[in-house]
């Protein structure tokens, strides 16, 4: 089911290994993050999946919230000004933008022109944009190369991070096609398809091995494992130095 949600909030930090200051107290700040996306970001509560396994890790569970409405593309969150709103009205260290696949070039074109516009903001809010890279629906499996490029253009042009989810997806594809990713529409998350995606940001977020983090439910013991050896293996080096 497409969730349509819509949560306000905004930003503060620059990497994503910032997160781990320290706040006046000496003790681990939680991490805050904020989710601008569509229903690939609200299905399964994808924002939730990730701060359940960050505190799992021992880590301060992170602080996240998301404006998340179905079909929308940057442009229509440009447009619509909520997701303005949201950076600028709370503190937050990473803003992550998605939008739909964007592997043909005109959609390319919009996904760098409106990251470009977010970034502003985002930087003027003082936090750290990234890229969260989403997969082409299931019966246009061979545009994964061109959503790859898209998201890493657009990441490239604002200096952001990264976190290649659809490429994890594009590995599990082709060594464990028994795995299920898709939901019955062919292009939505199944639990396993969320809890891979979470395991990439994560560690893009936190600069951490996503391997031996806890399985949730819907996802199995034995193919979680296979998930997470797919997250650790895109893992941008080039996160940590940005």
């Amino acid at each position: 089911m497409v969730n349509r949600l819509a949560c306000l909030a905004a930003a503060v930090t620059m990497t994503a290994a910032a997160i781990h200051a320290q706040s006046t107290t000496g003790t681990a700040a939680p991490m805050r993050v904020l989710f601008i996306g569509n229903s690939l970001t609200a299905s399964n509560n994808l924002p939730e999946v990730v701060a359940r396994l960050a505190g799992a890790d021992q880590h301060a569970r992170p602080i996240v919230q998301m404006v998340a409405v179905g079909g929308f593309s940057l442009e229509d969150h440009w447009n619509k000004g909520d997701a303005q709103r949201a950076i600028a009205g709370s503190r937050w260290d990473v803003v992550l933008l998605q939008q739909g696949p964007s592997a043909l070039l005109e959609s390319r074109a919009l996904l760098v022109e409106y990251t470009r516009r977010f970034d502003s903001v985002i930087r003027k809010a003082g936090a750290r944009p990234a890229l969260y890279m989403v997969w082409p629906s299931s019966d246009r499996r061979p545009d994964a190369r061109g959503v790859s490029q898209s998201y890493r253009a657009a990441a490239k042009a604002v200096n952001g991070l990264l976190f290649a989810a659809g490429d994890a997806w594009s590995l599990v594809i082709q060594k464990h096609p028994e795995l299920r990713l898709y939901s019955e529409d062919g292009l939505h998350p199944t639990m396993a398809g969320t809890y891979l995606a979470a395991l990439v940001i994560y560690q893009g977020l936190y600069d951490r091995s996503p391997v031996g983090l806890p399985s949730i439910a819907g996802v199995a013991e034995g193919d979680a494992r296979i998930l997470q050896d797919a997250a650790l293996e895109v893992r941008d080096p080039l996160n940590r130095a940005r």
